[in-house]
């Protein structure tokens, strides 16, 4: 396994777009880091400069201690997994996976032997001989695995490889990218878009935005304590909220949302929060309680929309700081459109933000 270091990290395309913008990170060895955000973002940008395939423009990067900036793809000892899976048509699923060996004129008995390994890690043991049109994308996802694995790689890069799958098949891939990674002491580096892969897989994310790094943290951090709106309107669904401080006591902030008071804590480190400024008020849709008897940051309203989902049941609630999306879990009532509700949330579930 090995660290990778990005230190001061720029691209610029055509001299004029900017897809990364002097950034630094820090992925851990052996940990499955995630990197998202919306198209645009840089984020299979700075993983093709960390596979080698594109130069930053400055900057460098590290694995460990040695300078890999302008060193070789091959030599980098980094195996890449495309969205697209990139397999030769013509070649059976064991020729396939062998083939990086024998670009490294590995010996033919060791290669037997590391594709049956490798096959087994992806647990299709027995399926060398098969075409690659005889697999389906599940199994043609664990072929590309099972090809990167085989060359021992130190770092596993992943480019939105679950994509082209349908849900089911994206779920059991998710335990399997994440047991191989683990098994094999293999520092990840997955690039996603999709948000609900991110916190069930990642050890840690990074949000990028327009090539700027919006939060680096564990999926419970950036969820529960998003840094700016940005971050917390990507990684899953809130409802924000725009208004004034009213008053700062300690870490939680009064925001004034056109007459509703607001009570909430402030996540940001970078933020002191004076009266006056204008925030943004983030509450998760599952957070927000239905209830007849009130609580904190209490809000009436009329249910517009009910959605029924089986273990929960999705509500939009027209309210005085507009409609709000609410999510209750194994609910004993049921509303209805046009039940008038109370909602409220406690302190600690609703984030403060910089508007």
């Amino acid at each position: 396994m090995e660290a990778i270091r990005i230190e001061g990290v720029t691209k610029v395309f055509g001299g004029t777009v900017t897809a990364l913008d002097g950034l630094d990170l820090e992925i851990r060895a052996g940990e499955l880091f995630f990197l998202l955000g919306g198209s645009g973002c840089g984020k299979t940008t700075l993983l093709r400069c960390i596979a080698g395939l594109e130069t930053p423009t400055s900057g460098r990067i590290y694995f460990g201690d040695n300078d890999v900036t302008e060193m070789a793809p091959h030599k980098r000892e980094a195996a890449m997994v495309f969205q697209s899976y990139a397999l030769w048509p013509h070649l059976t699923v064991g020729q396939n996976i062998a083939f990086g060996l024998e670009e490294r004129k590995v010996p033919k008995k060791e290669i037997k032997e590391r594709v049956a390994a490798a096959l087994e890690m992806v647990q299709l043991a027995g399926y060398g001989e098969r075409s690659i049109d005889q697999m389906s994308g599940g199994q043609q996802q664990r072929v590309s695995l099972a090809r990167a694995l085989v060359v021992k790689p130190r770092c596993l890069l992943l480019d939105e490889p679950l994509s082209n799958l349908d849900a089911q098949l994206r779920v059991e891939m998710r335990r399997e990218i994440r047991r191989i990674v683990k098994e094999n002491g293999l520092t990840g580096i997955y690039v996603t878009h999709d948000q609900e892969e991110a916190l069930a897989m990642a050890d840690r994310m990074a949000v990028l935005s327009w090539g700027k790094i919006g939060q680096v943290g564990t999926p419970e951090e950036v969820y529960r304590s998003p840094l700016d709106s940005y971050v917390a309107g990507f990684i899953g669904e809130t409802n924000l909220i725009v208004g004034k401080v009213l008053q700062i006591d300690g870490a939680t902030c009064l925001v004034d949302a056109g007459g509703t008071i607001l009570n909430g804590r402030v996540t940001s480190p970078g933020w002191q929060p004076a009266v006056g400024d204008e925030a943004t008020v983030s509450i998760r849709p599952e957070v927000w309680r239905l209830h007849k008897d009130g609580g904190d940051n209490e809000i009436s309203g009329k249910i517009t929309e009910r959605s029924y989902l089986g273990q929960r049941i999705e509500y939009f609630v027209e309210t005085k700081v507009g409609s709000q999306q609410v999510v209750e879990m194994n609910p004993h009532v049921i509303h209805e459109p046009g039940d008038e509700v109370l909602l409220h949330a406690k302190i600690g579930d609703v984030v403060v933000l910089r508007k």
